[in-house]
């Protein structure tokens, strides 16, 4: 029987922390071997962004079509997409595809820096939106996807308006809504997994740190490992959710940077 295979289709991260890169550690954090479809380039560290340039589109479909044409794909994760294009040409790789897609809809860094091109999030609700098993928007995405300002005072503020954006993104196609909740306020941490059974709440304390750089990333794909190793959409957002927490909790040991730092992926194998 062949290993769990996962593939991420996203951005580049030249600082290691997010993109690509932190989703390849992240599925060998869980088990899972990763394959990648690189959309964009980026030049960044801990501290921002000072360049990006997108891939050719046709050259990020070729990538997918390879992947798909040889290795068996238990899972996909979609990040940074940064056009209209680059979205229309992975929605037709996509096409043949039948496993479950995780969707992170990337459209501001950390650092603040926009990912996403503004023309391109129609293109992203239209083609990509309905093909996704879970959708992993923090609550300004959230907001964006329903046509909202991205600022975060147009964001979601209470649990009750949080579950309503995710049934709303529901409504567009998504199979299952993980409405994320680090941009929100208080001293615990919740994200809601809004499905067809009803909605679901996964909390944890707030850790104090400021090296949460991949965050979105890190958990996007690691519940695509968790749903290429056979779980639920429920089981996998447990089991990430839980990784992440730890991920965060070990940041300060890593050190790395001036900036917003990287979760710490290997907190469990590493000594």
């Amino acid at each position: 029987m062949s290993a769990p295979t996962a593939l991420t289709i996203a951005g580049s991260d030249s600082g290691g922390g997010a993109g690509i890169q932190a989703d390849l550690k992240t599925f060998s954090a869980l088990g899972v071997y990763g394959c990648s479809a690189i959309t964009a380039i980026t030049a960044q560290n801990t501290r921002g962004v000072t360049r990006a340039e997108p891939v050719s589109p046709g050259m990020v479909a070729a990538q997918i079509a390879a992947v798909l044409d040889d290795i068996p794909v238990h899972a996909v994760k979609i990040g940074m997409l940064a056009s209209a294009a680059i979205v229309k040409e992975v929605a037709g790789a996509l096409a043949g595809y039948d496993g479950p897609v995780v969707l992170d809809p990337v459209m501001v860094a950390k650092s603040g820096d926009p990912l996403l091109a503004g023309d391109a999030v129609a293109a992203l609700v239209a083609q990509l939106l309905p093909r996704a098993d879970i959708l992993t928007p923090n609550l300004p995405e959230a907001a964006r996807l329903l046509g909202r300002p991205l600022p975060q005072d147009a964001a979601a503020t209470d649990a009750a308006e949080i579950e309503a954006q995710g049934r709303a993104l529901r409504g567009l196609g998504a199979r299952a809504v993980l409405m994320k909740g680090g941009h929100a306020a208080g001293a615990t941490c919740t994200d809601l997994l809004v499905t067809a059974d009803g909605t679901r709440a996964f909390a944890a304390p707030r850790i104090a740190t400021r090296n949460t750089h991949g965050t979105g990333c890190s958990l996007s794909s690691a519940l695509a490992a968790e749903l290429a190793k056979g779980a639920t959409p429920e089981q996998a957002t447990s089991r990430a959710h839980a990784w992440l927490h730890g991920a965060i909790r070990a940041a300060d040991a890593l050190d790395i940077g001036g900036g917003h730092g990287p979760v710490h992926h290997f907190h469990e194998l590493w000594p």
